[in-house]
């Protein structure tokens, strides 16, 4: 029992006030604390209407995911925190793209977000994620193209609904930074903040705390 409490405080269990943060954070503001209950609402950050879910649709535990497609470690994740969410069965899968590794991760961002409108933001995500090599702005067209990505389309998406993609990536930054994450990747696993890479037996223990934190409630 000890153990079980211990790894869940190093996690940080998030409190029935979904903008509990858990300990280690520095306080903030009053105005800051309104600014966080806007965009930690449980809605917002486990269901976020404009954001594709992967996984299963239905399920009863949510790992949210912030993600950069020029980060290595999440590149190196990816495969396996998809088996592990494959192999459960009911697990939805929420990917917020946090691109904050330099302007062509905001592209990428863009160009994933902008697939949505063809319904292929899966797609799009696969293609740009299962790379090794750093991505530059003519990569990214040359993925998107291959994993069957209408490119004109794309673009006409994306000129059309930048405002509402850059809104949505604002969102995704305002979220991580209030979980006090660092950097990429970063999670959400249930009613837990796991600020780091996991293994998938990790992941694993994670989802069964959070399933046993949900029956608790």
């Amino acid at each position: 029992m000890r153990s079980e409490r211990t790894r869940r405080d190093a996690l940080g269990l998030l409190g029935a006030g979904f903008a509990a943060l858990g300990t280690g954070i520095a306080p903030r503001s009053a105005r800051a604390e309104d600014d966080e209950e806007k965009v930690l609402t449980e809605a917002l950050v486990l269901r976020d209407p404009e954001i594709p879910v992967a996984g299963n649709v239905d399920g009863d535990i949510t790992i949210v995911e912030w993600f950069d497609y020029n980060c290595p470690y999440c590149r190196k994740l990816e495969p396996e925190l998809r088996q592990v969410v494959q192999d459960d069965g009911k697990v939805r899968l929420v990917l917020k793209d946090w691109p904050i590794l330099g302007p062509v991760s905001k592209v990428a961002a863009r160009m994933a977000l902008a697939a949505k409108y063809q319904d292929k933001f899966l797609k799009a995500h696969e293609a740009m994620i299962g790379v090794n090599s750093k991505l530059t702005e003519p990569r990214l067209g040359e993925l998107l193209a291959a994993a069957g990505i209408d490119m004109d389309r794309l673009n006409r998406d994306l000129t059309a609904n930048v405002k509402a993609i850059d809104t949505i990536l604002a969102r995704n930054n305002d979220q991580a930074k209030a979980f006090g994450f660092n950097g990429t990747p970063s999670f959400i696993v249930g009613k837990f903040r796991v600020p780091g890479v996991l293994t998938m037996a990790e992941f694993e223990m994670v989802i069964a705390d959070a399933r046993k934190a949900k029956a608790s409630n």
